[in-house]
């Protein structure tokens, strides 16, 4: 996401590397390559000489702090720029009513169904709500057995009419009925179609006449560009729609959407889709968004993913075996659990500031760990509870058991006694002994 994009910018800037104040003459070439870098990533016209305007304007004739190098100057105004350029701030999504009816538009294939799920699965887990999926696509053939699996999947149940064609009915039916059951929230997922019709605007716009509802989304493809710019331009004429919920931004996507769509049709992207699992689904943050794009990382996304996943209580009873030398094979088979819960494993590195660039070529394996896994579950419990049993014919049993070789297992043998002593260094007592050993590596003298 955004690599071409960050690639380009990155080019841009290097030409005012040298110079000792921001002039129009400095930062004109620097900002004709930027222009030609968002026009690249399929930024809207207008969108991206607007955007260029402000930068110049907001840059030319400021004066460079002794502390502060002109590239850094520009790089902080197109930062600030282009988090303006998408919202400035995020936006969340109304859930007034009672129940809150939100009403998911857009065309086919853009994964309206799968967001359903998705924002269901968010709103169960991280808002305590009891939300109902309905099943407002009669159209599309197995659209309401799609959405069927995904409620099951997620534990949301949900409510649909199989021989009913008729999606206004459907609708205030659904409603009815989670006033009866005490749900929460009701999220409609309705028809799309392989491009825009009369018949479908009247379609969709009848189903909001009749059900008011307290939030429609608009799910665009960001994988299709400044079409998805145009598409939300019709549907917000005829809809009027709250928010834009941007899918696919884990595909090999330029960016002109995210870019763009917030100043074409003026409203906020409330939601992105980052992968396939359904607990795939981030709040926008255009500021965040901004810092991922000129290669700064996203620490913050980072640390609260990692917060999801992480229980305290379970982080205290890790703490103490730590301290115990009492780390185990079933402590590390957890940690490992917990990683894999936080996303792609490459979209997470990225988040990490400088790192997006150095692993730009690098293939990241989702199933990176599935080797890991394989040898610690060939162990037997007490080998998984007590490391120091395996010597060298039970590291032949392991290895069979696990299709690994005797250096696989004696690689990740040596792997987890240093994570082991690392992490009793880092607990309470062992921080003076971590620095001692620090001070005694060649680069500490």
């Amino acid at each position: 996401m955004f690599e071409n994009l960050s690639d380009r910018l990155e080019r841009s800037f290097k030409l005012l590397k040298g110079e000792g104040r921001i002039t129009e003459l400095n930062v004109a070439e620097t900002l004709k390559d930027v222009r030609r870098a968002l026009l690249d990533a399929d930024v809207n016209y207008k969108t991206a000489k607007q955007f260029i305007d402000n930068v110049k304007q907001e840059a030319t004739g400021q004066k460079v702090l002794t502390a502060v190098k002109p590239d850094q100057m520009i790089i902080k105004i197109i930062h600030d720029e282009l988090a303006t350029l998408m919202g400035g701030e995020s936006v969340d999504i109304n859930m007034k009513g009672s129940p809150a009816v939100i009403l998911i538009a857009g065309l086919q294939g853009s994964g309206k169904t799968t967001f359903s799920g998705k924002l269901a699965n968010l709103l169960k887990n991280k808002r305590s709500k009891s939300p109902l999926l309905v099943a407002g696509d009669v159209y599309r053939p197995a659209a309401i057995n799609q959405l069927q699996v995904l409620g099951e999947q997620v534990g949301v149940p949900v409510y649909a009419e199989v021989d009913n064609k008729e999606p206004v009915k459907i609708a205030k039916a659904a409603i009815k009925h989670a006033k009866d059951k005490g749900y929460d929230v009701v999220i409609i997922d309705t028809a799309g179609r392989l491009a825009i019709d009369e018949q479908m605007m009247n379609e969709i716009t009848a189903v909001k006449k009749a059900v008011n509802p307290s939030e429609i989304l608009f799910v665009v493809d960001s994988m299709t560009g400044q079409d998805a710019v145009n598409t939300a331009k019709e549907f917000n004429e005829r809809l009027n729609f709250d928010g834009v919920v941007l899918t696919k931004l884990d595909g090999d996507t330029r960016g002109g959407a995210a870019l763009s769509i917030r100043s074409v049709v003026d409203k906020p992207i409330k939601y992105v889709g980052t992968g396939e699992k359904l607990d795939a689904l981030d709040v926008f943050h255009p500021s965040r968004m901004a810092d991922r794009i000129l290669g700064m990382g996203d620490i913050v996304s980072l640390v609260e993913k990692a917060q999801e996943q992480f229980d305290e209580e379970e982080a205290r009873k890790l703490q103490k075996k730590i301290a115990k030398n009492q780390f185990n094979f079933d402590d590390f088979l957890k940690q490992i659990s917990q990683i894999k819960k936080m996303g792609n494993l490459k979209d997470l590195a990225s988040m990490i500031p400088g790192m997006g660039k150095m692993m730009k070529n690098m293939d990241f394996d989702d199933d990176a760990f599935k080797g890991i896994e394989a040898i610690i579950h060939s162990m037997t419990p007490e080998e998984r509870n007590n490391p120091a049993l395996i010597n060298g014919s039970r590291r032949k049993r392991i290895a069979k058991g696990s299709g690994s070789t005797i250096q696989d297992i004696n690689r990740l043998m040596k792997q987890f006694e240093d994570t082991r002593k690392v992490m009793r260094m880092m607990t309470t007592g062992g921080k003076k002994k971590m620095s001692r050993m620090m001070g005694n590596l060649p680069m500490g003298r």
